[in-house]
């Protein structure tokens, strides 16, 4: 039988409950740790760190503050019901047990996400719409009215995990994924994202204290993420919309509070954010990117090559050059080497952190990597490495505050 998580009344007006319950935000593997301590701050109670998850324990103001302020989560889901179905005909008939007429009416519209780890089910759009059959069946045998589908501007948005035959079925709070800033209107090649950008940063324990430096930029996203966290600007400051905001429990006055609650918090940025990059169309873009999240006066950028910028320490550089995916063999190792040349005698003082998927070329860079943590951007494997760049007493340097018992590779 199933097993219903979130217990719905009678209150035809009432999505989620009021009192407390759990929750789960999912996010990028390696910024669990983050996730937590961010989840923690913001007043989440009895916290579990999962794979690539967090549960924890909320209200609904817990769902608002969640989606807005966090910058490490990708989604903030609700779990509804639990089963095991090893069968298409047992998933359906699981999803179907539930009250979905208390959850939506057959007037909303709803999209179906579906996850498969270790399952028997080979295909996630078929799943999907078997899940989707089941929620418009239930409404068409008690209504004779059945709820619409719609993939770009759902009312409901649902998700479905199914590892081996266990199936747990969510509410997604977010709609859109939450790496979605709404402050990107321009981006190159091979973005990273806002997510896993945030991650980078937080990872070195960085928190506005010293100069941030990003000479590969890209279209300015480590940018833009550096400075949100210098403030302390919302992560959802420039989003229109979130999913929960077309709930029927939505509560306006307690969004508004919690927006403007957040916009006290913000901070004035002490220190300088100082991005480049020797491809002229990738700052154009960076340029409209801090434009639009309205930090052209808080960030600069300067067309360079890496190999002639110089910068005094104390200071921390965080970037995302170009790797295998983009560059040629030969090119890609001359490349690295020249990294680590520069950084040496034109970056004293910092602590140059940077992520690559090219494992052969990371070696070229010729310094020893402290520690070496593994990430992923998209699908490809990724080292994400600090490189100390020392100047004088190592006592009187910032250190870092993260990742410093991690193993290496």
């Amino acid at each position: 039988m199933p097993r219903f998580l979130t217990l719905l009344n009678s209150n035809p007006s009432q999505v989620i409950p009021s009192h407390t319950k759990q929750f789960v935000a999912k996010t990028l593997a390696g910024l669990e740790d983050l996730l937590a301590a961010e989840l923690e701050s913001m007043g989440a109670t009895s916290i579990n760190k999962l794979t690539r998850a967090v549960a924890f324990e909320g209200d609904k103001a817990m769902i608002y503050k969640a989606n807005y302020l966090s910058r490490y989560a990708i989604k903030i889901l609700v779990p509804l019901v639990e089963f095991e179905a090893a069968t298409v005909d047992e998933l359906y008939h699981g999803v179907k047990q539930y009250p979905w007429e208390q959850l939506m009416t057959f007037r909303d519209t709803f999209v179906v996400e579906a996850v498969l780890v270790n399952s028997s089910f080979d295909h996630s759009h078929y799943i999907s719409l078997k899940v989707k059959d089941a929620v418009a069946d239930r409404f068409n045998e008690k209504y004779h009215r059945r709820p619409s589908v719609s993939k770009d501007n759902a009312d409901m948005h649902l998700s479905l995990y199914v590892y081996r035959t266990h199936c747990t079925l969510y509410l997604d709070s977010s709609g859109e994924p939450l790496f979605k800033r709404g402050y990107r209107v321009a981006v190159g090649e091979a973005p990273i994202s806002e997510v896993l950008a945030a991650g980078l940063i937080g990872l070195t324990g960085w928190k506005g204290e010293v100069n941030f430096v990003d000479p590969f930029c890209g279209s300015g996203t480590l940018l833009i993420e550096a400075a949100m966290q210098a403030q302390n600007i919302p992560a959802g400051q420039y989003r229109p919309h979130f999913g929960f905001m077309r709930w029927r429990d939505f509560e306006r006055m307690l969004w508004q509070d919690i927006q403007s609650d957040a916009r006290k918090r913000t901070r004035n940025q002490e220190v300088e954010i100082f991005g480049s990059d020797i491809d002229e169309k990738a700052l154009l873009n960076a340029q409209k990117n801090i434009r639009r999240a309205g930090l052209e006066n808080d960030i600069t950028l300067k067309k360079a090559d890496f190999r002639k910028t110089s910068f005094d320490g104390p200071g921390i550089m965080v970037s995302n050059p170009p790797y295998g995916e983009r560059l040629k063999p030969d090119d890609i190792v001359a490349l690295y080497k020249s990294i680590g040349d520069t950084l040496k005698h034109h970056y004293k003082g910092f602590d140059a952190w940077i992520i690559s998927s090219d494992f052969h070329a990371f070696k070229h860079i010729g310094l020893k990597p402290k520690p070496k943590l593994t990430l992923f951007n998209g699908p490809l494997e990724c080292r994400f490495a600090r490189f100390e760049i020392y100047e004088g007493s190592r006592k009187a340097r910032y250190q870092p505050s993260a990742t410093e018992n991690e193993s290496e590779d």
